[in-house]
């Protein structure tokens, strides 16, 4: 494996909040990305983007990905994320497939334009003296490839790296990873790349590093093993993961975070600790379990749970 290469966290929205974060971090991330942040929000003044924004002790460096489609709002925002001293880039996505982003012009909406993806990018790197990065696709479906050309959009904008998630909108979040476009990209520019796309496992990451990218970005494959980053770098068998750990350390992060909005935001509507848990149980904290004997009847029990009391008296009967 080659060692120079750094192993990042992809930002996934409903996921990379801050305790999330945090345990990637711990565990071998070398940087990780806040949710998406909506430089829309952020311009009209809403309070519950700036809970994205939001950092814990601990963390490592964390760069800040914002999507929209307008430079106004975006060069708003990197002033507003700027200001906070939290973070050590800015990330402008113009990949997300879905539907709620795209219809808004911005994520894959946003590639098909790259003189407005130059445009956007611009903005942001006049207004912040943080690195302003782009992360993108090589294109909207197999036969319409624009990413040399938003590659030149974001070196001519200014910005210091680009990650490419090497599948084509069109494939959403599966199917072939075309590392053959980023060894293409790669080559061909001045700036850093990060390839992202279907690194599960060590194999997978070395066929990735051959394209000769800087970075390598893990997504979903992180969600049920935030260990996966030491895994990568470690030259040794990954050791069994122990997923009650992580469930109890992810916990107590949640409730960390819920009680920092809570001061932070008096007057937003914060939920209750037993709120904050029961969403992350059925979205996230179950994932830890996957392949554990009786995985199947642990989970049916944990999405039956509603508080956090509920949530540890479990924990003590499996003997977790």
């Amino acid at each position: 494996m080659n060692h120079s290469v750094k192993y990042v966290l992809a930002p996934l929205a409903g996921f990379t909040n801050a305790a999330f974060r945090r345990l990637c971090a711990q565990h071998g991330a070398d940087l990780t990305y806040t949710e998406m942040v909506s430089a829309a929000g952020l311009a009209h003044g809403s309070s519950p983007t700036h809970h994205l924004m939001e950092v814990l002790p601990g963390e490592g460096p964390v760069a800040c990905q914002l999507f929209g489609s307008k430079p106004d709002e975006l060069a708003f925002s990197a002033r507003e994320v700027s200001a906070l001293n939290r973070f050590v880039e800015i990330n402008l996505n113009a990949g997300c497939p879905m539907t709620k982003i795209v219809k808004e012009g911005a994520g894959a909406a946003l590639l098909k334009n790259p003189q407005l993806v130059h445009d956007c990018l611009r903005a942001i790197v006049q207004e912040t003296n943080l690195p302003v990065t782009l992360k993108t696709r090589p294109g909207p479906r197999p036969d319409r490839v624009l990413m040399l050309e938003l590659l030149n959009a974001a070196e001519t904008a200014g910005c210091q790296g680009l990650a490419l998630h090497a599948r084509f909108t069109s494939q959403m979040h599966g199917g072939d990873v075309h590392l053959d476009l980023l060894a293409e990209l790669v080559q061909a520019a001045k700036i850093p790349i990060t390839g992202n796309g279907g690194v599960t496992s060590r194999s997978t990451a070395e066929r990735m590093a051959e394209t000769g990218v800087a970075a390598i970005m893990v997504g979903r494959a992180a969600l049920a093993h935030p260990d996966i980053f030491a895994a990568l770098k470690s030259e040794s068998a990954p050791a069994a993961c122990d997923g009650a750990a992580f469930f109890r350390e992810h916990l107590a992060g949640l409730i960390e975070l819920r009680d920092l909005l809570a001061t932070r935001y008096p007057n937003d509507h914060v939920p209750s600790a037993d709120g904050f848990v029961s969403v992350a149980l059925h979205t996230h904290l179950f994932r830890y379990f996957a392949g554990r004997p009786g995985a199947a009847a642990l989970r049916h029990r944990l999405n039956s749970i509603r508080t956090l009391a509920e949530t540890e008296a479990l924990l003590r009967t499996e003997g977790l």
